[in-house]
C-alpha cells in the first residue's frame, strides 16, 4: 500500500486513512468475488494498485483535483466492469455523482456490494448496453463526463459514449496502446457525433513502466438523434 500512496502523491492526490482504508476493502472483495466469476486476471495487490487503482485516478491528468471536488459534476461510466475507473475516483473525490453502466447483471451485484460496503453515497448501478441507455432521455446528454476503459475501439466507444455527454461536456477514453493510431481513425466519427479532441496524454504509471494513454473529447454540439444505432452495429459497422 505504501507504494500506491506515493504514486498516488505523484499525481498530488493525498489519500486520507479513510480512503486507503476502503482501497484495501475493495482490493480484498474483488479478489474474493473473483473466485466466482471473471472480473479481472490481475490479482496481485501491487499490480491491482497500479494497473487498475493508480491508472483510474489518471483523470486528473486531463480534470483538476479541484473541477472533481466541485461538487457539480455527474459522470457516467461505461461498461464499468469491476468498477474502474468508475469507484476509484468515486473513493478519491466523493462529490462526484457516479453513474456505473455496465450489460453484465453479475457484475453490478459485485459493484453493489462494494458500494455497500465502502458507504458509498450518490452512485448508482444500471444494467444494460450504452447502445440503449444513450437514447433513453434520462441518460441522453444528461452527464458533465463519461469515461469508458479498455472497452472497445475509440470509434465505436465514441458513438457509444458521446450521447451521454451535455454540451460542453467531455467524454474521457483510457487507452494502453495505439492511441494515437484510433484517435486518428476516429476523426470523422467524433465529428459527426458532436465532439472535437481536447486533449491527450500519453504517460508512464508512476511507480510502473505501464504506459498510458488518453484523449478527451469535448461535447460541442448536440449528438444527432440517429445515434447510437441499435445494439451491436457500433461495434460491427463502426463509422467512417
Amino acid at each position: 500500500m505504501d507504494k500506491f500512496i506515493a504514486s498516488c502523491k505523484e499525481l498530488n492526490i493525498s489519500l486520507t486513512p479513510e480512503q486507503i482504508n476502503a482501497f484495501q476493502i475493495y482490493y480484498d472483495l474483488l479478489v474474493e468475488w473473483n473466485k466466482k466469476m471473471n472480473l479481472t486476471s490481475i490479482t496481485e495487490f501491487e499490480e491491482v494498485c497500479s494497473k487498475h487503482f493508480l491508472d483510474s485516478l489518471s483523470l486528473v491528468r486531463i480534470f483538476s483535483q479541484r473541477e472533481l471536488e466541485s461538487g457539480k459534476l455527474a459522470l457516467i461510466d461505461v461498461g464499468t466492469g469491476a468498477g474502474f475507473p468508475g469507484i476509484p475516483l468515486k473513493i478519491c473525490f466523493p462529490q462526484l455523482s457516479v453513474t456505473l453502466l455496465d450489460s453484465l447483471n453479475k457484475r453490478l451485484t459485485f459493484l453493489n456490494e462494494v458500494i455497500h460496503c465502502l458507504q458509498l453515497k450518490d452512485i448508482v448501478t444500471v444494467h444494460g448496453r450504452a447502445e440503449d441507455f444513450g437514447r433513453d432521455k434520462k441518460y441522453r446528454e444528461h452527464f458533465d463526463l463519461c469515461t469508458s476503459r479498455a472497452v472497445a475501439n475509440l470509434t465505436t466507444l465514441s458513438e457509444l459514449c458521446l450521447p451521454f455527454i451535455k454540451k460542453d461536456g467531455c467524454f474521457v477514453s483510457y487507452k494502453a496502446d495505439k492511441g494515437e493510431e484510433e484517435l486518428a481513425a476516429a476523426g470523422k466519427a467524433i465529428g459527426i457525433l458532436g465532439g472535437k479532441v481536447l486533449d491527450t496524454r500519453e504517460f508512464v504509471l508512476p511507480g510502473t513502466d505501464y504506459k498510458r494513454f488518453m484523449i478527451a473529447i469535448k461535447k460541442i454540439k448536440t449528438t444527432p438523434m440517429s445515434y447510437p444505432r441499435k445494439a451491436g452495429l457500433p461495434a460491427r459497422e463502426p463509422l467512417a
